[in-house]
């Protein structure tokens, strides 16, 4: 064991001694044995560095990421489900891998970080523009911690515990939504009817209803009839957006959400693995901002001598301030890859989204009508869509994606298992990183996978 742990075995005795316990079996006894590794680390204390670092090598070079179809070993991607393959513009990675974003400390010292502080109002104003909202805060975690912190806001604001979640959320954020808001307060989840939301006739007091847009199966939700419906109960409506649907769909603001919530990896962020992501959160004016917007808020003033000048702003809101009376314990933001949004944003602008938005649509719209003409594959929703689809297989969904790994695709992802009342189905989805003969390629894969 010391070889591995930097303790000591008299200050493991006195840290076992402290908590009661007499060894460390006892520590790990409450974790299940199904989870424990059975016997030691296979490594040899021996190796060198260089050995140890050929060996890590090695197996990494196992991994099949996502990449081009000229990618060594790649695999290419049709899958998203909340993280996508979008092609990441040069600029995009010089400017935000610049020192001064890349090793920026919290700017609570404004005279010496105007340019990062700066960035993120930058940041804030362009997610309000493609939100339709009117303030937005300097990021939150990731779109999870952001859907989390919209029920909290709506939870504040009405003084109500009871909130209801489209099960066209992404099932990973359900899951988040469950663990940290099951504690106080009740969700309850609306189904899903050719693949759209639908809510029940007696809401029953809600603080909020949450739905996401497009939503998991890649449909496009009612917004507008969500938010008139929230509004009729006296709650708020929480509206997951796409940043890059942003393109071509009308803000959820302008359809009547009250908070709008979201991932900001499509924007200048690669895959990595799963993170670090950002999420995207903002709200209309009145009254959430000053009492319960979570997070870091970045405004714009004057200094002493009448020049612009930008500062962290009402961080009275905080929960570093407010403690216990604090709606949220969230005092910090994603700046690196906030500010990477921005730059990917600005390197856009509104005709270069909407662009982006189309090419991916119509890669989406191509690829769904080529694999409806294969025999035995069908729709798993009519609704109107916009980049990402779910289709029904005849051969268990797993087995078509092992077939598909094995002809060089990243297929899709299973929703068998979320969404059993589908059947053996995939969500497929399409970015402008697709080319035409990917497409091809995969639908020919795909033909002699479902055989």
């Amino acid at each position: 064991m010391g070889s591995f742990v930097p303790h000591t075995t008299s200050e493991i005795e006195a840290m076992l001694g402290f908590l009661g316990l007499d060894s460390l079996d006892d520590l790990f006894a409450h974790i299940p044995e199904a989870v424990r590794l059975a016997g030691g680390l296979a490594i040899d204390p021996g190796r060198s560095e260089a050995d140890v670092l050929d060996r890590l090598g090695a197996l990494a070079g196992r991994n099949r990421p996502a990449g081009p179809s000229s990618g060594t070993g790649q695999l290419v991607c049709f899958a998203g489900g909340g993280a996508y393959e979008h092609d990441i513009p040069t600029a995009v990675r010089a400017l935000a891998g610049r020192s001064e974003f890349v090793t920026s400390y919290t700017p609570y010292q404004p005279e010496l970080a105007q340019g990062v502080l700066q960035a993120l109002f930058e940041y804030q104003t362009m997610l309000c523009r493609i939100t339709g909202m009117d303030v937005a805060n300097a990021s939150l975690y990731d779109g999870a911690s952001a859907a989390v912190e919209g029920l909290n806001l709506a939870a504040a604001a009405t003084g109500r515990k009871l909130v209801w979640v489209s099960a066209g959320v992404r099932p990973a954020i359900r899951a988040v939504i469950r663990t940290l808001c099951g504690p106080r307060l009740e969700i309850r989840e609306a189904p899903l009817r050719d693949g759209r939301t639908v809510w029940p006739d007696d809401l029953d007091q809600p603080a909020a209803l949450l739905l996401a847009h497009p939503n998991h199966l890649g449909v496009l939700e009612d917004v507008a009839g969500a938010g008139e419906l929230a509004h009729a109960a006296g709650a708020l409506l929480v509206a997951g957006a796409d940043p890059v649907a942003a393109g071509v769909l009308r803000p959820v603001g302008e359809l009547g959400a009250d908070v709008a919530v979201g991932e900001g990896q499509p924007l200048g962020t690669p895959l990595a693995f799963g993170g670090p992501y950002v999420g995207l959160f903002a709200v209309k004016q009145a009254p959430y901002v000053r009492r319960w917007l979570p997070g870091r808020l970045v405004g714009e003033g004057q200094d002493s001598e009448g020049r612009k000048a930008y500062v962290l702003t009402l961080s009275t809101r905080e929960q570093h301030i407010r403690r216990a009376g604090a709606s949220s314990n969230v005092c910090t933001n994603q700046t690196l890859i906030a500010v990477t949004t921005a730059i990917h944003l600005a390197w856009l602008g509104p005709q270069g989204l909407r662009e982006l938005a189309l090419r991916c649509a119509r890669g989406a719209r191509y690829t769904r009508d080529a694999l409806l003409r294969i025999r035995g594959v069908e729709p798993a929703a009519t609704a109107p869509t916009l980049y990402e689809f779910a289709v029904r297989t005849p051969r268990p969904a797993g087995e078509v994606l092992e077939k598909l790994a094995e002809a060089g695709f990243l297929g899709g992802l299973e929703l068998t298992r979320e969404y059993p009342e589908l059947g053996e189905a995939l969500l497929v989805t399409v970015t402008e990183t697709r080319t035409r003969a990917d497409i091809d390629a995969y639908v020919t894969a795909f033909e002699k996978a479902v055989a």
